[in-house]
């Protein structure tokens, strides 16, 4: 199902053939955590009209906003969750420790959509299509691997025209590599050795995505996993054990224009976008 790997490459992505979206058991309403009222109950037109009145404007707006993700679509979470599973390879991973929805920011301040399993071996960062209900693109990073976890604020150049609000966490596998001048300033370049996350913007939706988009519990499961990881599979001539720290997490870029209308639009997530689609 998956492409072959590479053997000694602590990390690396690979293209997965699409799903079909009838497989597997029937997926329960559950898994959306609530995001879609089910069942027969009848409402009283007087009290919606009351709780309606109680919101504002832009809190009308912001929820309207939050309910084009599509994987606040009911079954679709569940549908996603057994699918990046049935990735995973237990001889080689082993068993899954935790499951996260979060945002992936890259060197350009781009955000991307991503489902992050924690297993025994491998952290695995999937790329999945919530409209197709398929997996598009896996990237493994071998644990014994990780040495550094910085968790924190983000930060820019003096003179960048950029920002973001809140908090993410940024995992080094390799201290010795620095990304080359080219890779810097190719917004398509994928070699660095580090990944950052933030928060997924439905994390607020209820308490069951605010479990999933939870960074300071998968920084917390990560170093744990990371720590037994080096004790099983130490690496020779390096020093072994992971290194948390709390500090800015520093983007080096000074425009892109690109990033703040994708940010802008989510075009880093599967949504729904009108005639446009997605």
């Amino acid at each position: 199902m998956m492409a072959n790997e590479e053997e000694g490459v602590p990390a690396e992505k690979q293209q997965s053939p699409l799903s079909s979206p009838s497989s597997g058991p029937e997926v329960s309403e559950q898994a959306a955590g609530g995001a879609e009222g089910s069942g027969e109950q009848k409402t009283d037109p007087g009290a919606a009209r009351s709780q309606l009145s109680g919101l504002s404007a832009d809190s009308c707006l912001q929820h309207f906003k939050i309910r084009k993700f599509f994987v606040l679509r009911p079954g679709t979470l569940n549908q996603a969750i057994k699918d990046v599973e049935a990735l995973v390879n237990k001889e080689e991973d082993g068993s899954v420790h935790g499951i996260w929805l979060m945002a992936e920011v890259d060197h350009w301040n781009n955000e991307k959509e991503r489902i992050v399993l924690i297993t025994d071996n491998t952290l695995l960062i999937f790329k999945y299509d919530f409209v197709l209900l398929c997996c598009e693109q896996i990237q493994k990073i071998q644990l014994n691997y990780i040495d550094r976890i910085c968790h924190g604020s983000f930060s820019f150049p003096k003179h960048s025209l950029l920002k973001r609000d809140g908090e993410g966490v940024r995992i080094f596998w390799d201290r010795l590599r620095e990304p080359s001048f080219t890779s810097k300033w190719n917004p398509f370049a994928n070699d660095f050795p580090f990944s950052t996350f933030t928060h997924h913007p439905v994390r607020n939706i209820n308490d069951t995505f605010a479990a999933l988009c939870d960074i300071q519990t998968f920084s917390e499961k990560l170093r744990d996993a990371a720590e037994k990881a080096h004790i099983r599979k130490p690496i020779p001539g390096k020093a072994n054990g992971v290194l948390v720290l709390q500090q800015p997490i520093y983007i080096e870029a000074y425009v892109g224009a690109m990033a703040f209308l994708g940010n802008q639009n989510k075009l880093g997530y599967c949504m729904a976008r009108g005639n446009l689609g997605f």
